[in-house]
């Protein structure tokens, strides 16, 4: 089987994480995926960088979802790949990140998987991996962090739908996804379910990408540093001692704040 008919499978659907946003990020498998497939359809988060690399033959659909704006619901977007299936075109669902990480690709694959629609899923790099590498900052590090945990902040987020204290005991480095407009809210539960307001804190916006920029502060300066200095989306929120790592391991060129 060649490469071209491997991945131009007719009524075949791509579940796959384009990364961070860096193109040379993407995997070897997800570049051949979106050079052979009839239909992309494809998030905000996929950078530009990456969508040049899709040839001019094929379809491109955009599905982005953006914070407090109208936007495509879930069941439409599963509507939209299952119909290009339907007709017999091959079809790469391309998100920004890690298909199951707060990617809902989870929903897609068991959408497809109803109608007995074949698919693949491709990992990609997610933003806590990649983000946090290119920031400079290790999610674990001996003897300051034994592991990292994920929270979003989009959807149902509130006090009352993260076991704040737990997340505090843990002692892990602990990364917030579409957290910004919740930085009152994240700051506030964490200290006080006993973490301190000196605990350092970055955000890293446009993580991996030639725009990228570090904010750090206090855990208790958060929501002051964010109305301040006004963070671009997409960004996390690093919390723990592992962000005071950031500037001796620092590689990629950063805008930084303070």
């Amino acid at each position: 089987m060649t490469i071209k008919s491997q991945y131009n499978n007719k009524g075949h659907a791509y579940i796959v994480g384009a990364g961070t946003g860096d193109p040379e990020l993407l995997t070897v498998k997800a570049a051949r995926i979106i050079a052979y497939v009839d239909v992309v359809i494809y998030d905000n988060l996929v950078s530009q960088e990456i969508l040049d690399l899709i040839p001019p033959c094929s379809e491109l659909v955009y599905v982005g979802k953006t914070f407090n704006t109208e936007c495509h619901c879930q069941s439409e977007i599963n509507d939209e790949i299952i119909k290009h299936i339907q007709i017999g075109k091959s079809v790469c669902r391309l998100k920004g990140g890690d298909p199951f990480v707060f990617g809902r690709g989870g929903e897609e694959a068991i959408a497809l998987q109803e109608l007995g629609i074949s698919f693949e899923v491709i990992p990609g790099i997610t933003a806590a991996i990649g983000c946090c590498s290119y920031a400079g900052i290790p999610t674990t590090h001996r003897g300051i962090s034994s592991g990292v945990t994920i929270v979003t902040g989009r959807d149902q987020f509130n006090s009352d739908h993260i076991h704040w204290r737990g997340l505090v005991q843990l002692k892990h480095t602990i990364v917030f996804y579409m957290g910004l407009h919740k930085s009152d809210i994240i700051s506030k539960n964490l200290i006080n379910n006993g973490m301190s307001a000196n605990t350092p804190t970055a955000i890293i916006s446009n993580g991996t990408r030639s725009n990228q920029s570090i904010i750090t502060c206090e855990l208790g300066l958060l929501a002051e540093t964010v109305e301040v200095c006004k963070p671009l989306m997409p960004a996390i929120i690093v919390v723990g001692q592992v962000v005071n790592l950031s500037k001796a391991i620092e590689w990629f060129p950063n805008e930084r704040a303070h």
